[in-house]
């Protein structure tokens, strides 16, 4: 496994990631954190590990500077900024179509809560690079008329006692413009804080990206109703 901080130049700010490959690597996972979070996310980096274990390469980045971020901590208006989140998104596929480790691989994108709506945002900005997307606990309504534009297939995971945005995933699944399923897991809330639904959530991730990003079938169960 290699460990790389890395520096994402997004053209209107510099964002701090981390970058880890195993050996070998069939594709990479640009992860998108939820509001009031980071690449630290603990959640996040669960999942990373996840999938680094089915040999995908996972990037864990800041979407916001740390100077963003200590005003958004005040007036909590820019974790809902969903343009811009997409589009530090999108500058981070393409970074990772320039950057050595990760020039050549098909690349997946993972968003939690509102990084959701910056994942499908980028996915219809970069068909051509974005082979699929996962959702977890996501608001995919925020990416609002790019849902339509999204042709890459799209896996939302949610948790069964979390109602509402149940509800919301389950209208916006049908508003995508590509393949779209709703994963439920049985008992989580909102953060997937319940024993054991996390790694539900995770294992779900792995064999969608497995499948969709590295081109390989698994063993492991798959997308719920």
């Amino acid at each position: 496994m290699v460990f790389d901080t890395v520096l994402i130049d997004t053209g209107e700010a510099d964002l701090r990631g981390d970058l880890v490959s195993p050996e070998p690597t069939h594709g990479v996972v640009a992860f998108a954190h939820g509001s009031g979070s980071s690449r630290h996310s603990p959640r996040n980096q669960e999942v990373a590990r996840v999938l680094q274990k089915a040999g995908l390469t996972t990037l864990l980045f800041d979407l916001l500077t740390e100077e963003e971020d200590r005003v958004d901590a005040v007036t909590a208006e820019l974790r809902f900024d969903i343009p811009l989140l997409g589009r530090r998104l999108v500058a981070a596929v393409d970074w990772l179509g320039r950057h050595p480790g990760t020039a050549g691989l098909p690349v997946g994108l993972f968003g939690a809560s509102t990084g959701a709506a910056a994942a499908l945002i980028a996915a219809a900005e970069r068909p051509d690079r974005v082979r699929a997307v996962v959702s977890r606990g996501g608001r995919p309504d925020l990416a609002g008329p790019a849902l339509p534009r999204v042709q890459a297939p799209v896996l939302l995971v949610v948790g069964g006692e979390d109602h509402e945005v149940l509800r919301m995933n389950r209208d916006a699944a049908e508003r995508l413009g590509g393949p779209g399923t709703v994963h439920v897991v049985p008992g989580a809330t909102h953060l997937f804080e319940e024993p054991g639904t996390l790694e539900q959530a995770a294992a779900a991730a792995q064999e969608w990206f497995v499948r969709t990003v590295a081109g390989k079938r698994t063993t492991t169960a798959g997308a719920g109703p």
